[in-house]
């Protein structure tokens, strides 16, 4: 594999389309590092921590939450770029600030927020949220509003997972709808994908939903692999031959992102031409996107499905659902600096953005208070 093919597709920072507010350059980082930093630095990143990925804290404080995910998903992100030869520093950026918009709740407070805007002809999307926190609601400069974030960070946050149209949403015209981003934005998706199928075998069977045996028989290809390493590591607990196999399917995912991608792009001759393709070019190959296929499978039939998590998802999302419509009736208990940040938005808008900006802690702690008021 000739990696070096796909150097010229690597998106040259000195080309980027610069920031909203013109600022100097800085002596020693690049504008795409300068923007890893600000998204490090800022709260919603930091907040993270205490937002749930599958399982809640209650479960044990050993499993994924949401930051320790981004930085699974940047790790594998940055590998892959850098075995491409593509910008590894833009890279990281939108691997760090892909999931910062997230609410509490994981993808059940998405979707449950989803639902009462919808009551209004409204939206909520995590990924239009964490466009809405970088240009709004982190204020740390005195020069300007939000974060500042080069064109190419702001665009990959849009446009990491899913294309454009034009028309769409005429709020974010500037942002290329129709073409499709640079190789870096399309390589986060994916890598956010052997990111969660990987942490969440692990998380569930130490969590005992699943078994080695029950994994080996509904995918063949990890049956083959928890063969090889029982005939390898006879001695070895069940447990760590069961973390030795999904290090290796994280080294087989990779793999097949990093092959996969080299071979639909190779033939590409400048980044425009890869915005212009019918569609993206980061992929895994045809044996990698069947196994992650097979994994997604079987995680959402014994994992997302599972009872207990079930439970939890309803109690989260009843509150929330509580909560929002006790915010509707009395917007007055809102903070005060939420209408300031709104500008004079409607109050349901006011309203999601301060749930979703909530860690899973805090939004028990506000419901509790609430309750008992």
């Amino acid at each position: 594999m000739d990696v070096e093919a796909l150097a010229k597709l690597r998106f040259p920072v000195e080309h980027s389309r610069g920031r909203r507010y013109p600022e100097p350059s800085h002596p020693y980082r690049n504008d795409f590092q300068r923007d890893r930093d600000r998204v490090i630095h800022s709260r919603a990143f930091r907040r993270l921590e205490n937002k749930t990925q599958v399982f809640a804290q209650s479960y044990s404080d050993h499993f994924r939450n949401r930051l320790t995910h981004t930085l699974e998903v940047t790790q594998i992100a940055r590998t892959v770029a850098v075995a491409l030869k593509v910008n590894e520093d833009l890279t990281e950026t939108l691997a760090l600030v892909h999931d910062i918009g997230h609410p509490p709740f994981a993808h059940a407070g998405e979707a449950e927020l989803n639902r009462q805007m919808n009551r209004f002809g409204d939206q909520f999307d995590h990924n239009l949220h964490a466009l809405r926190i970088v240009e709004r609601f982190e204020q740390r400069y005195a020069r300007f509003p939000g974060l500042n974030l080069t064109f190419e960070v702001r665009e990959g946050i849009i446009k990491h997972s899913r294309d454009l149209t034009p028309g769409e949403d005429l709020g974010l015209e500037e942002y290329l709808p129709g073409l499709k981003p640079p190789l870096e934005a399309q390589i986060i998706d994916l890598a956010d994908e052997i990111a969660y199928n990987t942490a969440d075998l692990d998380d569930a069977q130490s969590a005992g939903l699943i078994q080695a045996q029950e994994l080996a028989e509904a995918v063949p290809a990890v049956g083959a692999l928890l063969e090889e390493l029982e005939f390898q590591y006879p001695a070895v607990p069940e447990r760590i031959r069961f973390l030795e196999c999904v290090r290796r399917l994280i080294d087989i995912l990779t793999s097949s992102l990093i092959e996969g991608t080299y071979m639909a792009a190779r033939s590409m001759e400048s980044i425009e031409e890869i915005r212009l393709q019918p569609r993206r070019l980061a992929c895994f190959t045809p044996e990698g996107e069947q196994l992650s296929a097979a994994l997604k499978a079987f995680l959402h039939q014994k994992v997302y499905q599972a009872e207990e998590l079930a439970r939890e998802r309803l109690r989260s999302t009843q509150a929330l659902a509580s909560m929002f419509q006790f915010y509707l009736e009395h917007p007055e208990k809102l903070p005060e600096n939420y209408f300031e940040k709104g500008q004079g938005e409607a109050c349901h808008r006011v309203i999601c953005d301060y749930i979703a900006g909530m860690t899973d802690g805090y939004f028990w702690k506000t419901w509790k208070s609430l309750v008992e008021s």
